[in-house]
């Protein structure tokens, strides 16, 4: 078979598998010939087949386009509509009655005002002004002593991890509490640590004690200090992460690990997704001193992965003392909601289990079940299966990111895909 021939089955397979769409531009002649590691020739001649054919058409000026739509069998469902999520329990939603959008976009317009500032990369370690900031807010918050040049930002949680992996040995074990943060242990194993779920005899320890299991457990003071002593003693890594800290209702403030041990042998973390949007992607981790001096010689490796736009911004926000209004807000919104939504259930499941999680951000239902886990997804619920077994299922529900008016027919519909 010529080169040409090859080609043309190949970009002629990519459009009829819908993998180059309806309307998508291939690439100019230039840039396939390098693609494929052949004579322009070559690519044009297969061009010119694949226009006669009626796959793509060429428009003069700007290039190859397909025009070639893939039949859709007659009772095909479009994708979009059968992957649509009306009711989404999994807690990676939010709902916007808890943010301010007006109050956000001023702080991002003014971040954009500073041309000169966005005409560069952002600091490798972050914005110096936002990690100031974040210095401020967590000593207050959580009594977490740390100054600016101990503080990494990110775009989230695991692009932190990745910056931690690169500067801690590798080949150590990690503990995790359970199996359920399946992104961070997939990262340790890819990175070439062993992972297992006990902490003793661990290298280095994970660990969220405001939100220890998908049940929202908060680890208590006893164990807190507990779990510093041993890690003290047999010279184990601490990662903490502080996940939904802000979101402890119904136990009393809890120091954080980092504050028990001084910092000697904790690495802090925290997020500011769940107090803000999820959308919004920036995290902060906290060095021993040990860590952030070698992140210091090694931080040409690293690059800055969250927006600098929205970090000008968020440090604005912070020093405008917009987040603890924030959090207030945020608290009183997600409290009320999810003891509504928790009564809503006692009436929609009478006689089944329901309580709430020790944070307050989840309900958990035990109830009767004979179908397939697959049925929610086809009704349209996004929710996290806890267990399933001897006929009973064990949900565990986030109602955040559902309407406040549509609690009840989620409810309804959450027992209807149940019942049938």
């Amino acid at each position: 078979m010529s080169k040409y021939s090859e080609i043309y089955d190949y970009i002629k397979n990519e459009i009829i598998t819908n993998q180059i769409s309806y309307g998508g531009k291939l690439p100019s002649v230039r840039k396939a010939s390098e693609l494929f590691s052949v004579s322009r020739t070559t690519i044009q001649n297969a061009y010119f087949a694949l226009a006669e054919d009626g796959y793509i058409i060429s428009e003069p000026q700007s290039g190859y386009y397909v025009s070639y739509r893939s039949p859709k069998k007659q009772n095909e469902t479009p994708r979009k509509e059968k992957n649509r999520i009306i009711y989404n329990f999994s807690g990676t939603a939010a709902d916007r009655e808890s943010f301010d959008f007006d109050i956000w976009r001023r702080h991002m317009k003014a971040a954009l005002r500073q041309n000169e500032r966005l005409l560069s990369y952002s600091e490798p370690q972050g914005e110096e002004e936002l990690r100031n900031a974040v210095s401020e807010y967590i000593l207050e918050k959580r009594n977490v002593a740390a100054s600016a040049d101990r503080i990494v930002i990110g775009a989230g949680v695991q692009s932190l991890l990745h910056v931690l992996c690169a500067l801690i040995d590798k080949g150590q074990t990690v503990s995790f509490p359970d199996r359920s943060f399946v992104q961070g242990t997939a990262l340790f194993e890819d990175h070439g640590f062993e992972v297992h779920y006990r902490y003793k005899d661990a290298d280095i320890i994970y660990v969220s004690p405001s939100h220890m299991t998908r049940w929202g457990d908060v680890m208590p003071n006893r164990r807190r200090i507990e779990l510093t002593r041993y890690s003290a003693q047999c010279g184990s890594l601490v990662i903490e992460d502080d996940y939904e800290s802000d979101f402890q209702y119904n136990s009393m403030p809890t120091p954080s690990l980092y504050a028990l041990s001084g910092g000697s042998n904790v690495v802090y973390i925290g997020s500011f997704s769940r107090l803000l949007l999820p959308s919004i992607r920036i995290s902060f981790m906290i060095l021993t001193s040990e860590l952030a001096e070698k992140y210091r010689q090694n931080i040409y490796k690293f690059s800055q992965t969250a927006s600098k736009t929205e970090q000008i911004a968020l440090s604005s926000f912070i020093r405008d003392g917009r987040l603890m209004a924030q959090i207030r807000k945020t608290r009183r919104f997600y409290t009320a909601k999810t003891k509504l939504f928790y009564n809503i259930l006692k009436k929609t499941f009478p006689g089944c289990k329901i309580e709430i999680s020790e944070n307050l951000l989840q309900v958990i239902l035990q109830t009767p079940f004979h179908g397939e886990i697959s049925d929610f997804g086809k009704s349209g619920i996004k929710l996290y299966v806890e267990k399933y077994e001897n006929g009973v299922i064990t949900l565990v529900l986030s109602p955040g990111g559902i309407e406040q008016n549509k609690l009840e027919s989620a409810a309804n519909a959450l027992k209807k895909s149940i019942e049938n």
